[in-house]
């Protein structure tokens, strides 16, 4: 028997679980999307700067989770530190108090602080879990070298050490001139045989990279030749303790020209000689 059959298919009706499902999942792209440009927005906030502000949460967070797993930076010290702080060392490796020790490469850290200019060595250990140990050596002022406007405060070598204030420093002794700052240890070693000149100077200037003039405390300039001037710095001193030579009423000393010394005499205040006129007749 033949027949014709007819088939229908139904077509099921939305259920609440249909719409529940869409809805979860319309949710979770938007939430998706939020998070997105949150994260869009924090990272365009750190790089431009805007969440650095001192006590920032943002700033605190890696310390805080490294301190959940013990690997912050909570037991520092630093020995060897005489004319710098410690802020200044911790600042050029990354290390904050309490900040995150997560990466820190003790290595790295040794080779940042030797590349300063104020530090001669250095020694980094890191001691796990939170453990830092920092000791250095200062490279040690020696003399204020002015350059045009500028001072600077200078090594033994006479290389620039930055962070400190020459104006803090006043007890070393001042240089100028181009060359002074590499030249000023040698002239310093040969005035320490002659104290009575070197506790007399107060400044010394580089000439055309070739020559040192002195200047004393008592307004007295000594003018050194190119060549052999530790011989004139000799007879400088000798004539000094002999004859006075570096006493007041003296303008200025050449020794430039071998074996001679011009002696340039002050011209004295017509008030002063009075002065001392009547003072050596009270006293007769």
């Amino acid at each position: 028997m033949s027949g014709v059959y007819s088939v229908y298919v139904r077509k099921r009706s939305s259920t609440w679980l249909d719409r529940l499902s869409a809805f979860r999942f319309r949710l979770a792209l938007r939430a998706g999307a939020v998070v997105v440009l949150g994260v869009v927005l924090a990272a365009g906030l750190l790089r431009g700067g805007h969440l650095d502000y001192e006590g920032s949460m943002w700033l605190l967070l890696p310390g805080k989770a490294a301190s959940l797993v013990g690997m912050a930076a909570e037991d520092i010290s630093i020995t060897g530190l005489e004319h710098h702080e410690p802020e200044a060392l911790l600042a050029a490796i990354g290390v904050q108090p309490g900040g995150s020790l997560l990466g820190f490469d003790a290595g790295h850290a040794r080779r940042i602080l030797e590349g300063l200019d104020w530090i001669e060595r250095a020694k980094v250990q890191r001691l796990f879990p939170n453990q830092l140990a920092v000791e250095v050596k200062e490279r040690e002022p020696f003399a204020i070298w002015q350059r045009g406007e500028s001072y600077y405060v200078i090594d033994r070598t006479g290389a620039a050490m930055s962070g400190l204030a020459a104006a803090k420093l006043v007890r070393l002794p001042l240089v100028t001139g181009e060359g002074a700052n590499t030249a000023v240890a040698d002239l310093i070693n040969q005035l320490s045989a002659y104290p009575g000149i070197l506790l007399q100077m107060k400044a010394a200037a580089r000439v055309g990279k070739r020559r040192w003039t002195l200047y004393l405390d008592s307004g007295i300039t000594v003018q050194l030749p190119e060549r052999d001037w530790q011989d004139a710095l000799r007879m400088a001193d000798e004539l000094n303790r002999t004859q006075q030579l570096l006493s007041r009423g003296i303008r200025s000393v050449d020794l430039r020209l071998a074996g001679r010394v011009i002696v340039e005499v002050a011209e004295l205040d017509p008030a002063e000689i009075e002065a001392g006129g009547r003072k050596t007749a009270g006293t007769e």
